[in-house]
Protein backbone atom coordinates (compact mmCIF):
# COMPACT_ATOMS: atom_id res chain seq x y z
CA UNK A 1 0.00 0.00 0.00
CA UNK A 2 1.44 3.39 -1.19
CA UNK A 3 0.30 6.12 0.38
CA UNK A 4 0.00 9.52 -2.04
CA UNK A 5 1.76 12.72 -0.41
CA UNK A 6 -0.17 15.58 0.10
CA UNK A 7 1.71 18.65 -0.21
CA UNK A 8 1.70 20.10 3.52
CA UNK A 9 -0.24 23.38 3.40
CA UNK A 10 2.06 26.24 4.53
CA UNK A 11 0.71 28.59 7.62
CA UNK A 12 0.09 31.95 6.22
CA UNK A 13 2.35 35.06 8.19
CA UNK A 14 0.04 36.89 10.35
CA UNK A 15 2.62 39.10 11.32
CA UNK A 16 1.73 42.08 9.01
CA UNK A 17 -2.03 42.09 9.19
CA UNK A 18 -1.08 41.85 13.46
CA UNK A 19 1.03 45.30 12.98
CA UNK A 20 -1.95 46.73 10.71
CA UNK A 21 -3.88 45.95 13.60
CA UNK A 22 -1.98 47.14 16.25
CA UNK A 23 -1.23 50.23 14.10
CA UNK A 24 -5.09 50.84 13.98
CA UNK A 25 -5.66 50.31 17.87
CA UNK A 26 -2.71 52.04 18.73
CA UNK A 27 -4.11 55.07 16.28
CA UNK A 28 -7.45 55.63 18.24
CA UNK A 29 -4.56 58.00 20.41
CA UNK A 30 -2.88 59.38 17.13
CA UNK A 31 -4.76 59.16 14.10
CA UNK A 32 -1.12 59.32 12.01
CA UNK A 33 -0.69 55.56 12.77
CA UNK A 34 -4.11 54.11 11.20
CA UNK A 35 -2.68 56.01 7.93
CA UNK A 36 -0.01 53.68 8.32
CA UNK A 37 -1.17 51.00 9.24
CA UNK A 38 -3.70 51.51 5.66
CA UNK A 39 -0.92 51.73 3.92
CA UNK A 40 0.79 48.66 4.57
CA UNK A 41 -2.26 46.75 3.97
CA UNK A 42 -2.40 48.17 0.78
CA UNK A 43 1.13 47.62 0.14
CA UNK A 44 1.09 43.72 1.46
CA UNK A 45 -2.89 42.75 0.00
CA UNK A 46 -1.89 41.77 -2.96
CA UNK A 47 0.53 39.75 -2.21
CA UNK A 48 -0.88 38.05 0.68
CA UNK A 49 -1.97 34.56 0.56
CA UNK A 50 -6.05 33.97 0.51
CA UNK A 51 -6.60 34.10 4.51
CA UNK A 52 -4.22 37.13 4.80
CA UNK A 53 -5.90 38.23 2.01
CA UNK A 54 -8.75 38.40 3.83
CA UNK A 55 -7.86 40.21 7.04
CA UNK A 56 -6.30 42.76 5.08
CA UNK A 57 -9.88 43.40 2.42
CA UNK A 58 -11.40 43.56 5.75
CA UNK A 59 -8.87 46.21 7.35
CA UNK A 60 -9.20 48.45 4.34
CA UNK A 61 -12.90 48.43 4.70
CA UNK A 62 -12.81 49.21 8.23
CA UNK A 63 -11.08 52.34 7.19
CA UNK A 64 -12.95 53.44 4.45
CA UNK A 65 -16.20 52.74 6.26
CA UNK A 66 -14.94 54.48 9.52
CA UNK A 67 -13.70 57.54 7.45
CA UNK A 68 -16.88 58.08 5.76
CA UNK A 69 -19.79 57.84 8.62
CA UNK A 70 -17.23 59.84 10.54
CA UNK A 71 -17.01 63.04 8.31
CA UNK A 72 -20.60 62.34 8.50
CA UNK A 73 -20.94 62.60 11.41
CA UNK A 74 -18.41 65.63 11.61
CA UNK A 75 -20.15 67.60 8.57
CA UNK A 76 -23.62 67.69 11.08
CA UNK A 77 -21.57 68.47 14.21
CA UNK A 78 -20.05 71.77 12.31
CA UNK A 79 -23.99 72.70 10.47
CA UNK A 80 -25.54 71.94 14.07
CA UNK A 81 -22.93 74.02 15.98
CA UNK A 82 -24.06 77.79 13.95
CA UNK A 83 -27.87 76.27 13.88
CA UNK A 84 -27.64 75.54 17.89
CA UNK A 85 -27.71 79.73 18.41
CA UNK A 86 -31.19 79.64 17.31
CA UNK A 87 -31.45 76.23 19.28
CA UNK A 88 -32.48 74.61 16.11
CA UNK A 89 -29.25 73.00 15.49
CA UNK A 90 -28.82 71.33 18.78
CA UNK A 91 -30.39 67.73 18.00
CA UNK A 92 -28.24 67.95 14.95
CA UNK A 93 -25.04 68.64 17.12
CA UNK A 94 -26.16 65.76 19.43
CA UNK A 95 -26.85 63.37 16.34
CA UNK A 96 -23.50 64.69 14.75
CA UNK A 97 -21.89 63.78 18.33
CA UNK A 98 -23.11 60.25 18.78
CA UNK A 99 -22.85 59.33 15.02
CA UNK A 100 -18.94 60.16 15.86
CA UNK A 101 -18.76 58.14 19.04
CA UNK A 102 -20.68 54.87 17.64
CA UNK A 103 -18.26 54.96 15.12
CA UNK A 104 -15.31 54.83 17.40
CA UNK A 105 -16.81 51.87 18.95
CA UNK A 106 -17.58 50.38 15.78
CA UNK A 107 -13.54 50.79 14.91
CA UNK A 108 -12.58 49.24 18.12
CA UNK A 109 -14.73 46.06 18.27
CA UNK A 110 -14.11 45.54 14.39
CA UNK A 111 -10.15 45.48 15.23
CA UNK A 112 -10.46 43.69 18.21
CA UNK A 113 -13.25 40.84 15.97
CA UNK A 114 -10.41 40.81 13.51
CA UNK A 115 -7.61 39.68 15.95
CA UNK A 116 -9.34 37.14 17.63
CA UNK A 117 -9.57 35.88 14.44
CA UNK A 118 -6.12 36.47 13.52
CA UNK A 119 -4.93 34.83 16.58
CA UNK A 120 -6.88 31.58 15.66
CA UNK A 121 -5.35 31.59 12.28
CA UNK A 122 -9.45 31.93 10.71
CA UNK A 123 -9.48 33.78 7.37
CA UNK A 124 -12.41 36.36 8.19
CA UNK A 125 -15.32 35.31 7.56
CA UNK A 126 -17.02 38.49 6.02
CA UNK A 127 -14.46 40.70 4.84
CA UNK A 128 -16.71 42.92 2.62
CA UNK A 129 -19.34 43.31 5.53
CA UNK A 130 -20.08 46.65 7.09
CA UNK A 131 -21.33 45.17 10.51
CA UNK A 132 -18.71 43.51 13.55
Amino acid sequence: MSEVATPAVQPEDRTMPAVVYGLYLIGIANILTIFIGLIIAYANRATAGPMMASHYTFLIRTFWLSIWWFVIGGALVLVGIPLSLVLVGIPVVVLGAFIMGAVGLWFVLRCVVGVVYLAKGEVYPRPLSWLI
